[in-house]
């Protein structure tokens, strides 16, 4: 079917609002995870196909992807995932999208831009929050300044809170540090090495540099060569995780980990819809040249959550109408800084 697409993780919190979301962009998505127990339920209430897929079952996996085009990945952690859905893509030539937002997921899959060009398909990491309002803010600066030699982005939620599969995967990184791009290069620096108050239009709000996708993405999308993420923290978390270096050894090791994972589990599998329809996001961006100038721009958008639900499907429908290009692509690098107002929900602050 030209509308049909996998959407594999569709039993996770953002993988069922994505389900739930996909008729009103007049999309039918085939359902996949690996336990039926999970799935068929979902499928059942939406009236809408489903598969049962061990990721570890190459033939299982290509054989359920040979039925379309497109596959939506929201199935994390990815380090535990991307790698084995992106070569059953390629062996079967089916575009790729996740809502990945790890560094390191993003350079393992642009390693495979060469091979997707020649299975003429996408691979495009990233298609949820926040990597498609930073990354349309990246190119929206790049593009005022083309001489920019730093750029920051930044990023809060104002209320909601975190799903099981995004703490989780926090949760797997704990302790590890944080990263910046520096002449071009991936560094690893502390975990909110640097912090700062920034004036999001509605609100100043502290925020503290982070390792995210952004480090990765915008820098594919811009070229600028000096780039910090940071995320909205509150000023006394802040102050004590500028202790870490003196306790980074504890969290990584698989004790501490576990104890924070059970904790995770037995939260709900994330923020109410009630939460989500009483919380926002506000994204901002600044860039500066060598002479001093700096110039910056801020929007408003829906929760984390239902952006990604948003942004991936619309994206996906893209896809499915043959607007891509092949190889590996950031979101706005393929669809141009505007894309974010495609999104329903964004204002211009």
């Amino acid at each position: 079917m030209q509308n049909q697409f996998l959407l594999y993780g569709a039993n996770g919190y953002t993988g069922k609002l994505i389900a739930k979301l996909a008729s009103t962009y007049n999309l039918q998505p085939l359902l996949a995870g690996r336990s039926v127990a999970y799935i068929k339920p979902l499928a059942d209430e939406l009236q809408l196909p489903y598969r049962i897929i061990d990721l570890d079952n190459a033939a299982q996996l290509q054989k359920a992807l040979s039925e379309v085009k497109l596959v939506l990945h929201a199935a994390g952690p990815y380090v535990n995932t991307a790698k084995q859905m992106i070569e059953a893509c390629l062996q079967t030539g089916v575009h790729y999208i996740d809502i990945n937002g790890d560094i390191s997921i993003f350079e393992m899959l642009k390693k495979y831009n060469a091979d997707a060009k020649e299975k003429n398909i996408m691979v495009m990491p990233g298609v949820g929050f926040d990597v498609v309002p930073t990354d349309c803010i990246a190119l929206q600066l790049k593009n005022k300044m083309p001489d920019a030699a730093l750029l920051k982005l930044a990023f809060a939620s104002i209320g909601g809170g975190l799903s099981h599969g995004t703490a989780t995967t926090m949760a797997g990184k704990i302790g590890e540090g944080g990263a910046v791009r520096e002449n071009g290069k991936i560094v690893r620096k502390p975990l909110g090495q640097k912090g700062m108050w920034v004036n999001f239009g509605t609100k100043k709000l502290f925020v503290m540099t982070i390792p995210w996708g952004d480090i990765s993405t915008a820098f594919t999308t811009t070229g600028i060569l000096n780039i910090e993420a940071y995320t909205g923290m509150a000023p006394k978390v802040y102050r004590v995780l500028k202790l870490q270096w003196a306790f980074n050894w504890l969290l990584r090791t698989h004790f501490v980990r576990n104890i924070i994972k059970r904790k995770i589990n037995a939260r709900p599998a994330g923020p109410s819809d009630d939460q989500r329809k009483n919380s926002s996001s506000v994204v901002w961006g600044e860039v500066s040249n060598a002479s001093g100038k700096k110039i910056s721009a801020c929007i408003s958008c829906f929760d984390g959550y239902t952006l990604t639900a948003h942004s991936s499907l619309l994206i996906a429908k893209k896809i499915l109408e043959g607007h891509f290009k092949i190889g590996y692509q950031t979101p706005a690098g393929c669809y141009g800084e505007d894309l974010i107002m495609e999104v329903p929900g964004t204002k211009i602050i």
